[in-house]
Protein backbone atom coordinates (compact mmCIF):
# COMPACT_ATOMS: atom_id res chain seq x y z
CA UNK A 1 0.00 0.00 0.00
CA UNK A 2 1.51 3.38 -0.96
CA UNK A 3 2.12 5.63 2.02
CA UNK A 4 0.21 8.88 2.46
CA UNK A 5 1.86 9.74 5.79
CA UNK A 6 5.39 9.74 7.18
CA UNK A 7 5.76 9.87 10.96
CA UNK A 8 9.30 11.04 11.70
CA UNK A 9 10.40 9.84 15.11
CA UNK A 10 9.03 6.59 16.55
CA UNK A 11 9.08 7.49 20.22
CA UNK A 12 6.31 8.06 22.74
CA UNK A 13 4.60 10.65 20.48
CA UNK A 14 5.24 9.28 17.02
CA UNK A 15 4.26 5.66 17.52
CA UNK A 16 0.74 6.35 18.88
CA UNK A 17 0.18 8.76 15.97
CA UNK A 18 1.25 6.06 13.53
CA UNK A 19 -1.09 3.62 15.26
CA UNK A 20 -4.05 6.01 15.01
CA UNK A 21 -3.33 6.79 11.36
CA UNK A 22 -2.96 3.14 10.41
CA UNK A 23 -6.21 2.27 12.20
CA UNK A 24 -7.94 5.05 10.24
CA UNK A 25 -6.81 3.52 6.96
CA UNK A 26 -4.02 6.00 6.26
CA UNK A 27 -1.03 4.38 4.56
CA UNK A 28 1.77 5.13 7.01
CA UNK A 29 5.52 4.78 7.22
CA UNK A 30 7.46 5.38 10.42
CA UNK A 31 10.91 6.89 9.93
CA UNK A 32 13.63 6.86 12.57
CA UNK A 33 17.38 7.21 12.25
CA UNK A 34 17.93 4.72 15.08
CA UNK A 35 17.86 1.24 13.52
CA UNK A 36 17.12 -0.53 16.81
CA UNK A 37 13.50 0.52 17.35
CA UNK A 38 12.84 0.18 13.62
CA UNK A 39 14.10 -3.40 13.61
CA UNK A 40 12.14 -4.24 16.77
CA UNK A 41 8.92 -2.84 15.35
CA UNK A 42 9.42 -4.53 11.99
CA UNK A 43 9.77 -7.81 13.87
CA UNK A 44 6.49 -7.19 15.70
CA UNK A 45 8.06 -6.51 19.07
CA UNK A 46 6.65 -3.73 21.29
CA UNK A 47 8.60 -0.63 22.39
CA UNK A 48 10.47 -0.88 25.66
CA UNK A 49 8.33 1.81 27.30
CA UNK A 50 5.30 -0.46 27.00
CA UNK A 51 3.20 2.21 25.26
CA UNK A 52 1.97 -0.37 22.72
CA UNK A 53 1.60 -4.11 23.03
CA UNK A 54 3.02 -6.72 20.68
CA UNK A 55 -0.51 -7.45 19.46
CA UNK A 56 -1.06 -3.78 18.61
CA UNK A 57 2.21 -3.64 16.70
CA UNK A 58 1.28 -6.77 14.76
CA UNK A 59 -2.09 -5.25 13.85
CA UNK A 60 -0.34 -2.10 12.59
CA UNK A 61 2.02 -4.15 10.43
CA UNK A 62 -0.85 -6.23 9.08
CA UNK A 63 -2.66 -2.98 8.13
CA UNK A 64 0.34 -1.82 6.12
CA UNK A 65 2.46 0.16 8.57
CA UNK A 66 6.13 0.12 7.58
CA UNK A 67 8.95 1.24 9.91
CA UNK A 68 11.95 2.41 7.86
CA UNK A 69 15.38 3.98 8.25
CA UNK A 70 15.73 5.08 4.61
CA UNK A 71 15.04 8.81 4.18
CA UNK A 72 14.18 8.32 0.50
CA UNK A 73 10.72 7.19 1.64
CA UNK A 74 10.03 10.73 2.92
CA UNK A 75 9.71 12.07 -0.60
CA UNK A 76 6.74 9.88 -1.46
CA UNK A 77 4.13 11.05 1.04
CA UNK A 78 1.54 13.81 1.10
CA UNK A 79 1.83 14.50 4.84
CA UNK A 80 4.89 14.41 7.10
CA UNK A 81 4.67 14.79 10.88
CA UNK A 82 7.83 15.42 12.90
CA UNK A 83 7.62 13.84 16.35
CA UNK A 84 11.32 13.98 17.20
CA UNK A 85 12.28 14.09 20.90
CA UNK A 86 13.32 17.39 22.50
CA UNK A 87 14.86 16.41 25.86
CA UNK A 88 16.13 19.06 28.27
CA UNK A 89 19.70 20.15 27.61
CA UNK A 90 22.39 20.85 30.22
CA UNK A 91 20.99 24.35 30.83
CA UNK A 92 17.41 23.11 31.14
CA UNK A 93 16.29 24.40 27.74
CA UNK A 94 14.88 22.04 25.12
CA UNK A 95 17.46 20.32 22.93
CA UNK A 96 16.22 20.70 19.35
CA UNK A 97 18.96 18.61 17.72
CA UNK A 98 16.64 15.78 16.70
CA UNK A 99 14.10 18.25 15.31
CA UNK A 100 16.68 20.01 13.17
CA UNK A 101 18.02 16.67 11.93
CA UNK A 102 14.50 15.62 11.00
CA UNK A 103 13.91 18.93 9.19
CA UNK A 104 17.09 18.50 7.14
CA UNK A 105 16.25 14.91 6.21
CA UNK A 106 12.75 15.91 5.15
CA UNK A 107 13.82 19.08 3.32
CA UNK A 108 16.13 17.20 0.99
CA UNK A 109 13.16 15.20 -0.29
CA UNK A 110 10.26 17.62 0.18
CA UNK A 111 7.84 17.84 -2.73
CA UNK A 112 5.41 20.64 -3.58
CA UNK A 113 1.95 20.46 -2.00
CA UNK A 114 3.17 18.36 0.94
CA UNK A 115 1.72 19.16 4.36
CA UNK A 116 4.46 19.35 7.02
CA UNK A 117 3.44 19.22 10.67
CA UNK A 118 5.58 19.62 13.78
CA UNK A 119 4.40 17.96 17.01
CA UNK A 120 7.58 17.99 19.10
CA UNK A 121 7.58 20.29 22.14
CA UNK A 122 9.47 23.41 21.01
CA UNK A 123 9.84 27.04 22.14
CA UNK A 124 7.28 29.40 20.63
CA UNK A 125 8.51 30.71 17.30
CA UNK A 126 10.33 27.53 16.27
CA UNK A 127 7.90 26.41 13.56
CA UNK A 128 7.88 29.66 11.61
CA UNK A 129 11.50 30.38 12.53
CA UNK A 130 14.36 27.85 12.39
CA UNK A 131 12.19 24.86 11.42
CA UNK A 132 10.71 26.69 8.46
CA UNK A 133 14.12 28.06 7.45
CA UNK A 134 15.64 24.56 7.34
CA UNK A 135 12.79 23.21 5.24
CA UNK A 136 12.97 26.08 2.76
CA UNK A 137 16.76 26.09 2.50
CA UNK A 138 16.97 22.35 1.92
CA UNK A 139 14.11 22.09 -0.53
CA UNK A 140 14.12 25.36 -2.44
CA UNK A 141 10.38 25.54 -1.75
CA UNK A 142 8.53 28.26 0.13
CA UNK A 143 6.31 27.46 3.13
CA UNK A 144 2.77 28.71 2.73
CA UNK A 145 3.11 28.87 -1.02
CA UNK A 146 4.69 25.62 -2.21
CA UNK A 147 3.96 23.44 0.84
CA UNK A 148 1.78 23.67 3.94
CA UNK A 149 3.36 24.14 7.37
CA UNK A 150 1.67 23.93 10.77
CA UNK A 151 2.25 23.09 14.42
CA UNK A 152 0.12 20.79 16.57
CA UNK A 153 1.10 20.11 20.19
CA UNK A 154 1.29 16.44 21.03
CA UNK A 155 -1.40 15.46 23.52
CA UNK A 156 -1.10 12.00 24.97
CA UNK A 157 -2.07 10.39 28.25
CA UNK A 158 0.00 7.19 28.11
CA UNK A 159 -1.82 4.15 29.38
CA UNK A 160 -5.11 6.01 29.81
CA UNK A 161 -8.29 4.02 29.26
CA UNK A 162 -10.45 7.14 29.00
CA UNK A 163 -8.43 9.62 26.94
CA UNK A 164 -7.63 7.92 23.66
CA UNK A 165 -6.21 9.48 20.52
CA UNK A 166 -9.54 9.96 18.77
CA UNK A 167 -11.25 11.48 21.80
CA UNK A 168 -8.54 14.05 22.50
CA UNK A 169 -9.04 17.35 20.61
CA UNK A 170 -6.14 18.46 18.43
CA UNK A 171 -4.94 22.07 18.41
CA UNK A 172 -3.58 23.30 15.08
CA UNK A 173 -1.83 26.51 14.11
CA UNK A 174 -0.85 26.96 10.48
CA UNK A 175 1.53 29.42 8.88
CA UNK A 176 -1.36 30.59 6.68
CA UNK A 177 -5.12 29.91 6.78
CA UNK A 178 -4.64 27.40 3.98
CA UNK A 179 -1.93 25.65 6.02
CA UNK A 180 -4.28 25.42 8.99
CA UNK A 181 -7.06 23.93 6.88
CA UNK A 182 -4.73 21.38 5.31
CA UNK A 183 -3.58 20.30 8.77
CA UNK A 184 -7.18 20.22 9.99
CA UNK A 185 -8.15 17.97 7.10
CA UNK A 186 -5.42 15.51 8.08
CA UNK A 187 -6.12 15.44 11.82
CA UNK A 188 -9.86 15.35 11.14
CA UNK A 189 -9.36 11.82 9.84
CA UNK A 190 -7.91 10.74 13.20
CA UNK A 191 -9.67 12.74 15.92
CA UNK A 192 -13.20 13.78 16.78
CA UNK A 193 -12.44 17.47 17.25
CA UNK A 194 -9.95 19.93 15.74
CA UNK A 195 -9.30 23.30 17.40
CA UNK A 196 -7.81 26.02 15.22
CA UNK A 197 -5.29 28.34 16.90
CA UNK A 198 -4.52 31.78 15.51
CA UNK A 199 -1.10 30.65 14.28
CA UNK A 200 1.93 28.43 14.99
CA UNK A 201 3.16 30.53 17.92
CA UNK A 202 -0.17 30.24 19.69
CA UNK A 203 -0.27 26.49 19.11
CA UNK A 204 3.31 26.10 20.38
CA UNK A 205 2.47 28.11 23.48
CA UNK A 206 -0.52 25.85 24.18
CA UNK A 207 1.98 23.05 24.85
CA UNK A 208 4.03 25.37 27.05
CA UNK A 209 0.98 26.31 29.11
CA UNK A 210 -0.37 22.77 29.43
CA UNK A 211 2.98 21.36 30.59
CA UNK A 212 3.68 24.16 33.04
CA UNK A 213 0.12 23.98 34.40
CA UNK A 214 0.74 20.38 35.45
CA UNK A 215 4.08 21.08 37.09
CA UNK A 216 2.94 24.20 38.96
CA UNK A 217 -0.11 22.48 40.42
CA UNK A 218 1.86 19.40 41.42
CA UNK A 219 4.37 21.70 43.12
CA UNK A 220 1.57 23.38 45.09
CA UNK A 221 0.19 20.10 46.37
CA UNK A 222 3.71 18.80 47.09
CA UNK A 223 4.32 21.84 49.30
CA UNK A 224 0.98 21.19 50.97
CA UNK A 225 2.11 17.62 51.68
CA UNK A 226 5.18 18.84 53.53
CA UNK A 227 3.15 21.44 55.46
CA UNK A 228 0.36 19.02 56.38
CA UNK A 229 2.85 16.47 57.66
CA UNK A 230 4.34 19.12 59.94
CA UNK A 231 0.87 20.16 61.15
CA UNK A 232 -0.39 16.63 61.64
CA UNK A 233 -3.11 17.15 59.02
CA UNK A 234 -4.33 14.38 56.70
CA UNK A 235 -3.72 15.99 53.29
CA UNK A 236 -5.44 13.17 51.45
CA UNK A 237 -8.64 13.85 53.38
CA UNK A 238 -8.23 17.57 52.61
CA UNK A 239 -8.01 16.82 48.87
CA UNK A 240 -10.98 14.45 49.07
CA UNK A 241 -13.11 17.19 50.55
CA UNK A 242 -11.77 20.01 48.37
CA UNK A 243 -12.48 18.21 45.10
CA UNK A 244 -16.20 18.22 45.89
CA UNK A 245 -16.21 21.94 45.04
CA UNK A 246 -17.88 22.13 41.61
CA UNK A 247 -15.97 25.22 40.45
CA UNK A 248 -12.58 26.87 40.82
CA UNK A 249 -10.68 23.76 41.92
CA UNK A 250 -8.99 20.85 40.18
CA UNK A 251 -7.55 18.06 42.29
CA UNK A 252 -3.84 17.26 42.01
CA UNK A 253 -2.10 14.80 44.29
CA UNK A 254 1.42 14.81 45.71
CA UNK A 255 4.06 12.24 44.97
CA UNK A 256 7.75 11.40 45.30
CA UNK A 257 8.63 13.55 42.26
CA UNK A 258 7.39 14.45 38.80
CA UNK A 259 8.18 12.07 35.97
CA UNK A 260 7.11 11.95 32.35
CA UNK A 261 8.29 13.34 29.05
CA UNK A 262 6.88 16.86 29.38
CA UNK A 263 9.50 19.01 31.11
CA UNK A 264 8.63 22.43 32.59
CA UNK A 265 10.01 25.36 30.64
CA UNK A 266 10.71 28.35 32.88
CA UNK A 267 12.44 30.49 30.29
CA UNK A 268 11.97 30.86 26.54
CA UNK A 269 15.04 32.05 24.64
CA UNK A 270 15.96 35.61 25.50
CA UNK A 271 12.54 36.35 26.96
CA UNK A 272 11.95 36.91 30.64
CA UNK A 273 11.81 33.83 32.86
CA UNK A 274 8.56 32.42 34.20
CA UNK A 275 9.32 32.81 37.90
CA UNK A 276 6.42 30.70 39.14
CA UNK A 277 7.44 27.80 36.90
CA UNK A 278 11.05 28.13 38.04
CA UNK A 279 9.97 27.94 41.68
CA UNK A 280 7.66 24.99 40.96
CA UNK A 281 10.58 23.13 39.41
CA UNK A 282 12.65 23.68 42.53
CA UNK A 283 9.82 22.41 44.76
CA UNK A 284 9.27 19.27 42.69
CA UNK A 285 12.99 18.55 42.42
CA UNK A 286 13.20 18.46 46.23
CA UNK A 287 10.57 15.76 46.63
CA UNK A 288 12.90 12.73 46.25
CA UNK A 289 15.09 14.19 49.00
CA UNK A 290 12.01 14.75 51.16
CA UNK A 291 10.91 11.12 50.67
CA UNK A 292 14.33 9.94 51.82
CA UNK A 293 14.21 12.26 54.86
CA UNK A 294 10.78 10.90 55.80
CA UNK A 295 12.11 7.37 55.36
CA UNK A 296 15.09 7.98 57.64
CA UNK A 297 12.82 9.56 60.26
CA UNK A 298 10.39 6.64 60.18
CA UNK A 299 13.20 4.15 60.57
CA UNK A 300 14.64 6.15 63.46
CA UNK A 301 11.24 6.33 65.18
CA UNK A 302 11.11 2.54 65.03
CA UNK A 303 14.57 2.11 66.52
CA UNK A 304 16.43 1.54 63.27
CA UNK A 305 19.08 3.43 61.38
CA UNK A 306 19.02 4.08 57.66
CA UNK A 307 22.54 2.69 57.53
CA UNK A 308 22.21 -1.03 56.99
CA UNK A 309 18.42 -0.88 56.70
CA UNK A 310 16.74 -3.08 54.11
CA UNK A 311 14.55 -0.81 51.97
CA UNK A 312 12.14 -2.13 49.34
CA UNK A 313 10.95 0.27 46.60
CA UNK A 314 7.63 -0.59 44.97
CA UNK A 315 6.94 0.72 41.45
CA UNK A 316 9.88 2.45 39.77
CA UNK A 317 8.10 3.70 36.62
CA UNK A 318 6.88 7.27 36.24
CA UNK A 319 3.25 6.27 35.69
CA UNK A 320 1.10 3.37 36.93
CA UNK A 321 0.68 0.28 34.79
CA UNK A 322 3.33 1.31 32.24
CA UNK A 323 6.95 0.27 31.76
CA UNK A 324 8.06 3.82 30.92
CA UNK A 325 10.64 5.09 33.42
CA UNK A 326 11.23 8.51 31.81
CA UNK A 327 11.95 11.02 34.59
CA UNK A 328 10.95 8.62 37.35
CA UNK A 329 12.04 9.86 40.81
CA UNK A 330 12.88 6.29 41.80
CA UNK A 331 16.46 6.63 40.55
CA UNK A 332 17.30 9.62 42.74
CA UNK A 333 15.53 8.12 45.74
CA UNK A 334 17.51 4.90 45.37
CA UNK A 335 20.79 6.83 45.06
CA UNK A 336 20.10 8.90 48.16
CA UNK A 337 19.13 5.82 50.18
CA UNK A 338 22.31 4.09 49.07
CA UNK A 339 24.31 7.15 50.13
CA UNK A 340 22.82 6.71 53.63
CA UNK A 341 24.03 3.12 53.66
CA UNK A 342 20.69 1.41 53.04
CA UNK A 343 20.44 -1.89 51.18
CA UNK A 344 17.96 -1.13 48.39
CA UNK A 345 15.87 -3.63 46.46
CA UNK A 346 12.78 -3.16 44.29
CA UNK A 347 9.65 -4.74 42.89
CA UNK A 348 7.91 -3.70 39.70
CA UNK A 349 5.89 -6.03 37.46
CA UNK A 350 6.80 -3.89 34.42
CA UNK A 351 10.54 -3.53 34.99
CA UNK A 352 12.51 -6.80 34.88
CA UNK A 353 15.89 -5.09 35.27
CA UNK A 354 16.89 -1.84 36.93
CA UNK A 355 20.31 -0.30 37.30
CA UNK A 356 21.36 2.61 39.47
CA UNK A 357 24.87 4.04 39.07
CA UNK A 358 25.45 1.29 36.50
CA UNK A 359 24.92 -1.33 39.17
CA UNK A 360 21.98 -3.78 39.16
CA UNK A 361 19.39 -3.25 41.89
CA UNK A 362 18.19 -6.58 43.36
CA UNK A 363 14.67 -7.41 42.16
CA UNK A 364 12.23 -9.05 44.55
CA UNK A 365 10.42 -12.05 43.08
CA UNK A 366 7.89 -12.48 45.87
CA UNK A 367 6.34 -9.16 46.87
CA UNK A 368 4.93 -10.22 50.24
CA UNK A 369 8.09 -12.06 51.30
CA UNK A 370 10.24 -9.09 50.33
CA UNK A 371 7.98 -6.64 52.21
CA UNK A 372 8.01 -8.83 55.31
CA UNK A 373 11.80 -9.03 55.16
CA UNK A 374 12.39 -5.31 54.53
CA UNK A 375 12.78 -2.84 57.37
CA UNK A 376 10.94 -0.27 55.25
CA UNK A 377 8.78 -0.59 52.15
CA UNK A 378 8.16 2.55 50.09
CA UNK A 379 5.32 2.69 47.57
CA UNK A 380 6.56 4.95 44.78
CA UNK A 381 4.08 3.94 42.08
CA UNK A 382 0.67 2.35 42.52
CA UNK A 383 0.30 -0.37 39.89
CA UNK A 384 -3.10 -2.04 39.71
CA UNK A 385 -1.57 -5.41 40.52
CA UNK A 386 -0.58 -4.29 44.02
CA UNK A 387 -2.89 -5.48 46.80
CA UNK A 388 -2.19 -2.64 49.19
CA UNK A 389 -4.45 -3.97 51.96
CA UNK A 390 -2.53 -7.24 52.00
CA UNK A 391 0.77 -5.43 51.62
CA UNK A 392 0.08 -3.19 54.62
CA UNK A 393 -0.38 -6.31 56.74
CA UNK A 394 2.82 -7.99 55.57
CA UNK A 395 5.16 -4.97 55.57
CA UNK A 396 7.06 -4.17 58.74
CA UNK A 397 6.91 -0.46 57.95
CA UNK A 398 5.17 1.06 54.92
CA UNK A 399 5.54 4.59 53.51
CA UNK A 400 2.90 5.39 50.90
CA UNK A 401 3.91 8.32 48.67
CA UNK A 402 0.75 8.03 46.55
CA UNK A 403 -2.00 8.03 49.14
CA UNK A 404 -3.27 4.76 47.74
CA UNK A 405 -3.39 2.61 50.88
CA UNK A 406 -6.49 2.43 53.09
CA UNK A 407 -6.61 5.10 55.80
CA UNK A 408 -4.47 4.11 58.76
CA UNK A 409 -2.81 1.21 56.92
CA UNK A 410 0.47 3.04 56.21
CA UNK A 411 2.40 6.23 56.78
CA UNK A 412 1.42 8.61 53.99
CA UNK A 413 3.49 11.29 52.33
Amino acid sequence: MPADLAVIGLGHHGLPLAQAATAAGVGTIGYDTDPRPVAELAAGRPPVDGSLTAAEIRRMLAAGFRPVTGPAELGRVRTAVVCAPTPPGPDGSLDLTAVTDAARALAARLRPHTTVLLESPVPPGTTEGPFRALLEAGSGLRAGRDFHLAYSPGRLDPGSRTHGFAGTPRVIGGLTPACTESAAAFYGRLTDKVVRARGPREAETVKLLETNFRHVNIALVNEMAVLCNELGVDLWDVIRCAETKPFGFQAFRPGPGVGGHGVPVDTVGAHRPLRLVELAGQVNERMPQYVVQRSATLLNEHGKSARGARVLLLGVTYKPDLADRQGSPADEIARRLMDLGAAVSYHDPYVPDWRVRDLPVPRADSLYEAAAHADLTILLQHHRTYDLQGLSVKAQLLLDTRGATPAGAAHRL
